[in-house]
C-alpha cells in the first residue's frame, strides 16, 4: 500500500529531477522505521545514472521538501539509481552515502561481531564509523571484508 504523502512527494520530486536532467523511477516511503526513510529511485536519461546525479537530487529536493514542511517530522532522504552497485568502495561513495545506513562485514569478527549496521558516519584511513541510535561505533578498516548500503532499513 502506498503511503498517503508519495502522489505528493512525487509531485514535488518530478520537477526538481526534470531540471536536474534526471527522472524519478520510483518513490517509497518507509514509515515503520524510526526516523522514516523517503527513498527515491531516479535515472539519468542521457546516461548511466552516477554517484553524482543522486546527489544532487538529494541536495535539490532535501531544499525542496524543507522548504514545504510535507513531512513534518524527521525523516532520512535516500536517492538512489536502480543501476547504481550497492557496495561502497571509494571516498567518494563514503562521503555521498554519509548518513545512509550501511552493514559493515569484518573477518574476523570484531567484537564478538562479523556483521554491524548503522548510519554512516565517514571513513579515515584507520576505521568505519557509524552511528548505532546515538552510540558511535569504530570498525578498524583491517578487519572490513565489505561495506554496502542497507536497503532494508
Amino acid at each position: 500500500m502506498t503511503h498517503p504523502l508519495v502522489p505528493q512527494i512525487l509531485e514535488l520530486a518530478t520537477p526538481v529531477a526534470e531540471d536536474l536532467g534526471l527522472e524519478v523511477v520510483s518513490v517509497v516511503f518507509h514509515t515503520n522505521q524510526r526516523p522514516p526513510v523517503l527513498r527515491i529511485d531516479i535515472r539519468n536519461p542521457q546516461q548511466d545514472t552516477g554517484l553524482d546525479d543522486c546527489e544532487r537530487m538529494s541536495r535539490a529536493l532535501e531544499a525542496t521538501l524543507d522548504a514545504t514542511e510535507i513531512i513534518p517530522d524527521a525523516y532520512v532522504l535516500e536517492v538512489s539509481s536502480p543501476g547504481i552497485s550497492r557496495q561502497l568502495t571509494t571516498d567518494r561513495e563514503f562521503i555521498s552515502f554519509k548518513g545512509f545506513p550501511v552493514i559493515v562485514q569484518t573477518a574476523p569478527p570484531y567484537e564478538g561481531q562479523q556483521e554491524w549496521v548503522g548510519q554512516l558516519i565517514r571513513r579515515d584511513e584507520t576505521a568505519v564509523y557509524l552511528n548505532q541510535k546515538g552510540r558511535v561505533v569504530q570498525i578498524p578498516c583491517s578487519l572490513i571484508t565489505r561495506v554496502q548500503l542497507d536497503e532494508h532499513r
